[in-house]
């Protein structure tokens, strides 16, 4: 059996899905501020589809992109996590470090916290030797993110090739973090 990998913060848990987290997850992939960067909001159905994968894939690995929660009132703010896109991308094959919160939930350094969490999970627990994350170009909230967690921009850009329209959201920045990075940077 597997061993579901669930990570904890002062104040997040990273927890494998529940059914409750479905409604709050429609309304941040349905909320056009939280899903700027995106291609188009979510329906009803590919938000709950989405879900599903993430809870599958947890239950199948131990790992993945995790529902976040608030330990002091148990509410999902939102999903953070290690995934491993089927994508051909720059990176190939990697494991990417993904984000996305409720705009309520925004500006309190909960993204930088619980990515933290999923980069330990990947170097200490999985062992992975590097990870990636990769965002729209002028997307400075995730790429400041990506710098608090101490990733590197590599200066490649890509296509991203699950993005066709509209253009300004094709082209990706790749940020990266190696495990002896990592190590160095644990205090």
């Amino acid at each position: 059996m597997i061993q579901i990998i669930e990570p904890q913060t002062a104040r997040l848990k990273l927890r494998q899905w529940v059914a409750s987290d479905l409604e709050p997850f429609f309304a941040m992939s349905s909320d056009p501020r939280v899903m700027q960067y995106f291609p188009n909001l979510l329906s009803r159905a590919e938000s709950n589809a989405i879900a599903e994968k993430c809870q599958s894939l947890i239950a199948e690995n131990g790992w993945g992109i995790w529902a976040v929660e608030l330990i002091e009132t148990k509410e999902f703010i939102g999903i953070v996590g290690l995934h491993a896109p089927s994508e051909k991308l720059p990176s190939s094959p990697c494991v990417e470090i993904l984000w996305r919160l409720a705009q309520p939930h925004w500006g309190r350094g909960y993204a930088t916290e619980a990515a933290t969490a999923a980069l330990k999970v990947g170097f200490e627990q999985l062992e992975l030797q590097e990870i990636v994350s990769f965002a729209v170009l002028n997307n400075t909230s995730s790429r400041a993110v990506m710098e608090r967690i101490n990733m590197t921009d590599t200066g490649v850009t890509f296509n991203h090739p699950d993005v066709p329209a509209p253009a300004h959201l094709r082209e990706h920045c790749l940020y990266k973090i190696s495990r002896d990075s990592w190590t160095e940077n644990v205090v």
